[in-house]
């Protein structure tokens, strides 16, 4: 009888304990899922309101933007190569961008030429110089340090020149007996003057430090211009053929370089994002 009732003790004391093993475990699980629980909670939180994670984070400051502002100064290589190959043509001419604003430019030109017109009828000698000024518009908006220019211009332009008469030929409708010869002439009008308005567009490209290369196209109108009395001028310098009336047409390619007068900081706008 005592052994029955050790052994009964015995089997409940173990059974006791499993309970109670069985208790642990499913608090134990139940607090991991509570954590669970929290933990997705504030993540959710955390993507629903995105603006208080932004506004903890600290942007590292803006480096603010150094433009650099200067006469850039110019040959042209076109006249210069034609003067080697036309044996007709002489002409050099310098050009000039001085940076007024971030976007505007005060422009310059200046040259001479010399150029001989052979036509059927006449040949002329044209020889003077000219001056241009105005302002470029500057339409190319740069990345970080580049000083690239695609630009946009008007200017008015002036020459003084002379025109030489160098042979004519009489023009005859019926040449029955034969078409008549060239007649020298030589003859020499000194004070001749010119003036016209013109619009521009060019680029200009930094190659190297402190150097560009660039081209421009030019559209021209005719505003003044002193003719002899028995003909008219042919070429006028900087102006380039006048055969087509009152408008003309001209272009340039140059090399230029840049020389720095000051320095002007730029400090970027910080844009704040929008609060949805």
């Amino acid at each position: 009888m005592k052994q029955l009732l050790k052994y009964s003790f015995s089997i409940c004391f173990l059974l006791s304990l499993l309970f109670v093993q069985a208790q642990e475990k499913t608090t134990t699980t139940t607090i991991q899922e509570d954590v669970k629980i929290t933990e997705t909670k504030s993540v959710t939180a955390t993507k629903k309101n995105p603006e208080k994670k932004i506004d903890t984070l600290q942007t590292d400051p803006i480096k603010p933007k150094t433009d650099r502002y200067g006469l850039i100064v110019g040959v042209d290589i076109n006249k210069i190569a034609r003067s080697l190959y036309d044996s007709n043509y002489t002409g050099i001419a310098f050009t000039g961008d001085y940076r007024l604003t971030k976007k505007y430019y005060l422009y310059g030109e200046i040259g001479s030429e010399e150029v001989t017109i052979e036509d059927p009828l006449l040949s002329t000698t044209t020889k003077g110089s000219y001056l241009k000024a105005g302002f470029n518009y500057n339409a190319y908006t740069n990345w970080l340090d580049m000083e690239n220019l695609i630009t946009l211009g008007v200017r008015y332009g002036f020459s003084t020149f002379s025109e030489q008469l160098n042979n004519y030929l009489i023009y005859n409708p019926n040449p029955y007996f034969g078409q008549s010869s060239l007649i020298d002439s030589g003859i020499k009008y000194d004070g001749l003057t010119a003036s016209w308005a013109e619009v521009s567009a060019g680029v200009n490209v930094k190659v190297f430090n402190n150097i560009y290369v660039g081209f421009s196209l030019q559209l021209k109108m005719l505003v003044t211009n002193s003719e002899p009395g028995n003909f008219e001028n042919l070429y006028i310098p900087g102006f380039n053929r006048t055969y087509d009336g009152n408008f003309g047409a001209g272009f340039n390619y140059t090399v230029a370089y840049f020389i720095p007068i000051y320095k002007k900081k730029v400090v970027p706008e910080k844009t704040v994002p929008k609060k949805k």
